[in-house]
């Protein structure tokens, strides 16, 4: 057996990083509106203004000032205010994601558009933006994939409860689900509860001024019972509904057969499994509350969380896999750029423009790990290389190391299913057009099949132009992965 004949080839985007129109629809601020633009070698900052009036600039990894709040600088460029504009060029894009032949197309609904507060507040005009790009998607047939959450917590909830820090931000989470699962019921079948779960941190991502390993854990820890209860509230407005979690999937190998280098390979890949295990077993394993122990503080449950968490499991896990790490106790191992993660450099791989470690092999070990433990449908809904393309004088872009490396990552995965018969329903490689990069916020950092007109100042005409890796991506799904 091969790909099946229902696979679900598509692309993957997120709204903090291609919608844009940030202050328009009556769309509320979000906290990732307030992180500035970065580099590979400047860090991204988030501006902030203290109980004083102080304006401040923050590494947007750090902790906060307590009281602080989000604040939108008129002298600085925030590269997710625009982004590369879906908001204004949806039918278009969707149009050229026809072209290539989508099955499905993956998207994030931006929170603070539907409820602009986080609260029990509704924007239909938001409400209604989404309904047109549903329909679009449907007019092509191509499926929606919505992932609910993806890093942009509502600044309201972070400026005034300390976002997931504080437990009633369940409460609202679940009345958005609720409000968008009733509405896009007849339109949208999977869905994803948050992005990236095991990456979740700080105040950008999940409101939080204070990103101690104690108050970060019980944020999580809202986080995993707000996951819970929307996949069982998902399943009681529509049966048909398949709701999963979605990983951040960095496997980490043992620099050296070393039993302490195997050991500590365990302890870092204990980082990504912990998440998935909560939600697709259904409780905190036992390595973790032991870590929590040694790390001197609980987890403050109410009573009823372990039942939550046990009747919330999720129907399938989705993952984003770029790169794999190697783990060692060795002081002197020479470090490496990560996703997000503090990684060693793998002597046996190449890496990218980024450093980031680029393993094709390593998708198929993750997908075979994943589906072995889990016992789950699987979905890679991120996956794709970082690099900077040149438009040429005739508008074309010729991007040959991209489709080598989609090429080699695809292949693993059909080797997975066809060898090793792993279950995998999907395939949406991160940024099927171009993006602004999470993690510096680039623009020159791209990863789609369709190049956008934007540099990393804002300026451009965002005119859209086909890459060489847009006609070949089209006959992959013409041939359902037959030929790369």
């Amino acid at each position: 057996m091969s790909f099946p004949k229902d696979f679900l080839w598509g692309g993957a985007t997120a709204a903090n990083q291609y919608e844009g129109g940030y202050n328009l629809g009556k769309r509320g601020l979000s906290t990732l509106d307030a992180i500035t633009a970065g580099s590979f070698k400047q860090p991204r900052m988030v501006t902030c203004k203290t109980k004083d009036g102080k304006i401040l600039s923050v590494n947007k990894e750090d902790s906060l000032p307590e009281g602080a709040v989000g604040y939108i600088d008129p002298d600085l460029y925030y590269p997710s205010h625009t982004a590369t504009d879906f908001y204004h060029h949806y039918k278009e894009d969707i149009s050229l994601f026809a072209q290539m032949g989508f099955k499905c197309f993956r998207l994030s609904v931006s929170w603070s558009r539907i409820c602009p507060k986080g609260m029990y507040d509704i924007n239909e005009e938001g409400l209604k933006f989404y309904d047109d790009v549903f329909d679009e998607l449907l007019k092509y047939g191509i499926e929606p994939v919505v992932t609910i959450n993806h890093f942009d917590t509502p600044m309201y909830l972070a400026d005034h409860l300390d976002g997931w820090s504080d437990r009633k931000v369940i409460d609202y989470y679940l009345f958005f689900c609720q409000t968008i699962f009733e509405r896009y019921k007849n339109k949208v079948k999977y869905w994803m509860t948050f992005n990236e779960i095991n990456i979740l941190r700080s105040w950008t991502q999940i409101g939080i001024h204070d990103n101690s390993p104690c108050r970060r854990y019980q944020a999580l820890h809202h986080i995993l019972v707000a996951s819970a209860k929307a996949v069982q509230l998902g399943h009681q407005i529509c049966s048909d509904f398949k709701i999963g979690m979605m990983c951040c999937y960095i496997p980490a190998y043992p620099m050296t057969c070393k039993p302490e280098d195997v050991y500590e390979a365990i302890k870092e890949n204990r980082k990504r499994e912990f998440f998935m295990d909560v939600q697709c077993k259904g409780y905190y394993p036992s390595y973790q509350i032991k870590e929590f122990e040694r790390m001197g503080f609980s987890i403050v449950m109410d009573d009823e969380d372990e039942n939550i968490l046990k009747e919330g499991t999720v129907d399938y896990i989705g993952f984003s896999y770029y790169m794999s790490t190697v783990a060692t106790i060795d002081p002197n191992a020479q470090k490496a750029e990560g996703n997000q993660i503090t990684a060693y450099k793998n002597p046996y791989l190449e890496t990218s423009e980024w450093g980031w470690a680029i393993d094709p092999m390593g998708l198929r070990i993750s997908l075979c790990k994943l589906y072995e433990r889990y016992h789950l449908p699987l979905f890679v809904v991120e996956n794709g290389l970082g690099a900077i393309d040149v438009l040429e004088k005739d508008y074309s872009i010729h991007d040959v190391y991209r489709m080598d490396y989609l090429k080699k990552h695809i292949q693993a995965m059909k080797d997975a299913i066809e060898i090793d018969g792993v279950d995998l329903m999907g395939y949406t490689p991160w940024g099927c057009i171009d993006v602004v990069s999470a993690g510096t916020g680039e623009m020159k950092k791209r990863y789609g099949f369709i190049y956008v007109d934007m540099d990393d100042q804002g300026h451009g005409t965002l005119k859209r132009f086909k890459k060489d890796s847009f006609y070949w991506y089209k006959n992959v799904i013409e041939t359902n992965g037959e030929v790369l």
